[in-house]
C-alpha cells in the first residue's frame, strides 16, 4: 500500500514537472491558427536568416542581453534588403527606423537590447559594419537597434551591455533552431505579469499560394489580458492588467521582427508589418501608453536585394502583387501570435535586481484551462 502511494506521489510530481517544464506551444500540443508552420517553426525557416544571442546574467542585479537578427550571411551593407517599419505605439527607441521607411531598405543587422543600451548597440553595429571587407570607404551606416525596458529585473542604469556583447551576438548568429525564453534581449523582460523573453514561430504557405515562408521573432515585455487560442487565460489566472485597483503595470514594449522570402517591396512589407501587430492583439496585448510596440519587416528574396553600388540606371524587380498578399498577411498574424506565446512558454522564473522575482507562466494551470475550453489537440 505504501509502495503504491509512493509510486502515485512520484508520478504526480513527475507529471507536474513535465507540465511546468519549458515547452513550446506546439508541444502541449496546441495549434495556433490554421496554417502550416515551417520545419523549425522559427524565423530561421526563412532561408538565410540568422539569429544570435548574448545573455548577461551577473551577480544578483544584471539580467539583460542582446539578440541579433541577420537577413543573410553576406555583407548586408553591400547587399541591402527591402524593409519597412510599422509603429504600433511609439513609446520607445527604434534607432534607424526613419531611414528604413525613407529608402525602403535595411543595411545592417537588426539588434534588440535594453532601453539604455541602444546607443552602445548603435556604436557596435557601426564599428562592425565599417570593419567589414569592401566597406573601407563607407562613411555612413544606418544601425538598426530596437529595445524594451528590462529595468524591473535588471540594473538598467548600469548599462552593462558592451560593444563586445553586441558584436558577439552578430558574429555568433546562425541558421537553424533558435533559443527562446530567458535569453539575449529577453533575459530580463516581463509579459502579461509573467516572465517574457524571446519567442519565434513561422508559417509556410502551400505552393498554390506561392510557397513562401513568413518567420517572426519577438522580444516580449508588455501587458494586457493574456489570451491563448482565444481563451482568456490571464483572467482565469487572476493575473492581468488593471486587475488590482489599477496598480498592475501594463507598460513595457514589444519588438517584433518579421522575415519572409516572398519578393515584397517596402510598401507591401509595411502592410505585412501592420498585420503582425494584429497578432500581438490576439494574445491580449493592449499597446498601452507606455509601451513601445514596433514591427520591422524585411524580404530575403535575392531578386529584391539592393546592391550598394548600382551600375545601371534602373533596377528590375518582380514583386508579389497586392491581390496575392492576403495569405502572407494571415501567416504574419499567426506566426506573431505563436511567437509571443512561445516567449512565455519557454521562459523560466527568475530573480534579479533588488531581489525581485518574476514567475514563469504556470503551465499546468494554463493547460487545465485550455483543456476545459476544448482547444488542445488530442
Amino acid at each position: 500500500m505504501k509502495k503504491s502511494l509512493l509510486l502515485l506521489t512520484s508520478l504526480f510530481f513527475f507529471m507536474l514537472n513535465v507540465l511546468n517544464a519549458q515547452q513550446r506551444v506546439e508541444e502541449i500540443p496546441l495549434k495556433i491558427g490554421v496554417m502550416q508552420s515551417g520545419t523549425l517553426n522559427a524565423i530561421t525557416d526563412v532561408e538565410g536568416v540568422k539569429v544570435g544571442h548574448t545573455t548577461l546574467i551577473k551577480g544578483d542585479s544584471v539580467r539583460t542581453g542582446v539578440t541579433a537578427i541577420l537577413p543573410h550571411g553576406e555583407n548586408i551593407f553591400q547587399q541591402k534588403v527591402p524593409a519597412a517599419v510599422f509603429v504600433g505605439n511609439g513609446f520607445g527607441k527604434l534607432a534607424g527606423s526613419t531611414q528604413i521607411n525613407e529608402l525602403g531598405n535595411l543595411e545592417t543587422p537588426i539588434i534588440l537590447t535594453n532601453t539604455l543600451n541602444v546607443p552602445t548597440a548603435m556604436d557596435a553595429v557601426i564599428k562592425y559594419t565599417l570593419n567589414l571587407p569592401e566597406n573601407e570607404n563607407v562613411r555612413s551606416a544606418n544601425a538598426v537597434v530596437g529595445e524594451t525596458n528590462d529595468g524591473y529585473l535588471n540594473d538598467i542604469r548600469g548599462q552593462h551591455v558592451k560593444n563586445t556583447d553586441v558584436i558577439s551576438a552578430i558574429e555568433n548568429a546562425k541558421t537553424g533552431s533558435v533559443t527562446e525564453g530567458n535569453v539575449g534581449a529577453g533575459t530580463g523582460t516581463i509579459a502579461f505579469g509573467y516572465k517574457g523573453g524571446i519567442g519565434t514561430a513561422s508559417r509556410k504557405l502551400p505552393e498554390s499560394l506561392g510557397g513562401y515562408t513568413v518567420g517572426v521573432l519577438v522580444q516580449s515585455n508588455f501587458g494586457g489580458v493574456l489570451q491563448i487560442a482565444g481563451v482568456p487565460v490571464g483572467q482565469k489566472l487572476g493575473n492581468y492588467s488593471f486587475s488590482n485597483n489599477l496598480q498592475n503595470n501594463v507598460d513595457g514594449s514589444c519588438m517584433i521582427v518579421v522575415a519572409t522570402d516572398a519578393p515584397l517591396n517596402n510598401r507591401n512589407l509595411e502592410r505585412l508589418a501592420k498585420r503582425a501587430f494584429l497578432g500581438l492583439g490576439k494574445t491580449g496585448g493592449i499597446a498601452s501608453n507606455g509601451s513601445g510596440d514596433y514591427i520591422i519587416s524585411f524580404s530575403t528574396a535575392k531578386e529584391m536585394r539592393i546592391p550598394y553600388k548600382i551600375e545601371t540606371k534602373t533596377l528590375t524587380q518582380k514583386v508579389v502583387p497586392n491581390n496575392l498578399m492576403s495569405p502572407l498577411f494571415m501567416a504574419a498574424i499567426e506566426a506573431t501570435e505563436e511567437a509571443i506565446l512561445n516567449s512565455l512558454f519557454m521562459a523560466e522564473t527568475i530573480t534579479g535586481f533588488k531581489g525581485r522575482t518574476i514567475k514563469a507562466l504556470p503551465k499546468e494551470e494554463v493547460v487545465k484551462h485550455l483543456k476545459k475550453a476544448g482547444v488542445l489537440e488530442d
